[in-house]
Order: structure tokens, then C-alpha cells, then sequence
């Protein structure tokens, strides 16, 4: 069973959420944080699977705390719940080292396929965001700093494991990474992979 915190203002939609994740058969909302120094109080005494968290919170914004709290906790997976869906704002957040980002009014099923992509390691946009990040992005391919670092030991012709090693990820996830590497940019193995991530100037 998946771990979750939420971390938004908005108790009554947190308790909301709550009852709905712990009535799936897919995670259980093990605690929740109203504001930024609560949540650090909390990820101190222990870190969920996956990290659910709002960009407007009173004491701090979530873009922010999410850069602040991949430093601290590296290997924590963090899924954007927000009503921001404009196409800057989903950029920062991601680049602040969040791995997926779903709005406030998405579908329940989304919401829920959210925290299993977010804590199996892959990237996930709901459907509405989606649709803004391709719009926006002109068929560039955009990738967060993790999958460049990444990209960039691929091209220097290092394996799953010593890529695990060097970034202290377990295999899987790296493998998830390199399958996700791959979709974004339309590649049919490593080798062209590499060749179009220097052709697009990604690494």
C-alpha cells in the first residue's frame, strides 16, 4: 500500500482527499500538513512514498518547499496537487524536482493514477495539464534536470547499475527513467536515444 501526505491549506478538500485515497485499493493518507513547517516537522519523522503537495500554502510556496525538501529528502517522490495549471508554473514546480502534477479539479481516477506513477518513479501530468505542456512546448522536448543527469551517464555509456550507483536510485527507477527517456523522445533504443539528445542539444 502507498504512503501519502498531503500538504494544502484547505482542510476540508485534504480530508476529502483523504477519504478518497483510503478508500481506493491504491494508497492510504497516512498524515496531513496544513503549511510548509508542519510538513518538514512531519517528513523528519517519516517519509511516505509519495509526497502530495500544494503551490499556495500560507507560510510558503510549494515551489519553494519542493526544492527545499528534495535537498533534504532526495529519494522522495513528489506529486503536485494544485489549481495553477498554467504551463510556467508547471515548469517551475517540475524543475523544483516534483514528478508529477495533477490540478485540484482533476477526475478521482486521475488523481489516483497520479500517486502510482509518482511513486513507482515516473512522471505523470493529468490530463488537462497535459494538453498545456504540449501546446506549449511546440514539440520540444523538455526534460527535468533529473532526466537530463540522467540522459547525460546514458550517453556516457553507463548501465542501469552504475547509474543506480551514481545517483543512488535503485535499478528500477532508472529503468523507468530510461523507458521514460525514451517515450519522450520518440526513440527506439539507447543508441538513438543518445543521437537525438545531441542533435536537440539536451545534454
Amino acid at each position: 500500500m502507498i504512503e501519502v501526505i498531503i500538504v494544502d491549506d484547505h482542510l476540508l478538500l485534504a480530508e476529502g482527499l483523504k477519504k478518497i485515497i483510503n478508500e481506493s485499493a491504491v494508497a492510504r493518507v497516512v498524515n496531513i500538513a496544513t503549511n510548509g513547517k508542519d510538513c518538514l516537522k512531519l517528513l523528519k519523522q517519516n517519509q511516505p512514498n509519495v509526497l502530495m503537495l500544494d503551490i499556495n500554502l500560507p507560510d510558503t510556496d510549494g515551489i519553494t518547499l519542493c526544492g527545499e525538501i528534495k535537498k533534504l529528502y532526495p529519494s522522495l517522490n513528489i506529486l503536485a496537487l494544485t489549481s495553477y495549471g498554467e504551463y510556467t508554473m508547471v515548469r517551475r514546480m517540475m524543475e523544483s524536482g516534483a514528478l508529477g502534477y495533477v490540478l485540484k479539479n482533476s477526475m478521482t481516477e486521475e488523481m489516483l493514477e497520479g500517486i502510482e506513477a509518482v511513486a513507482a518513479g515516473n512522471n505523470f501530468f493529468c490530463h488537462e495539464v497535459d494538453l498545456v505542456m504540449k501546446k506549449e512546448s511546440n514539440a520540444s522536448v523538455w526534460l527535468t534536470p533529473r532526466e537530463r543527469q540522467l540522459l547525460s551517464l546514458i550517453a556516457e555509456g553507463n548501465t542501469n547499475h552504475e547509474i543506480a550507483d551514481k545517483l543512488f536510485l535503485g535499478v528500477e527507477t532508472v529503468n523507468s527513467y530510461r523507458k521514460n527517456l525514451l517515450f519522450k523522445l520518440n526513440a527506439r533504443n539507447t543508441a538513438m536515444l543518445v543521437k537525438l539528445a545531441y542533435e536537440q542539444k539536451l545534454i
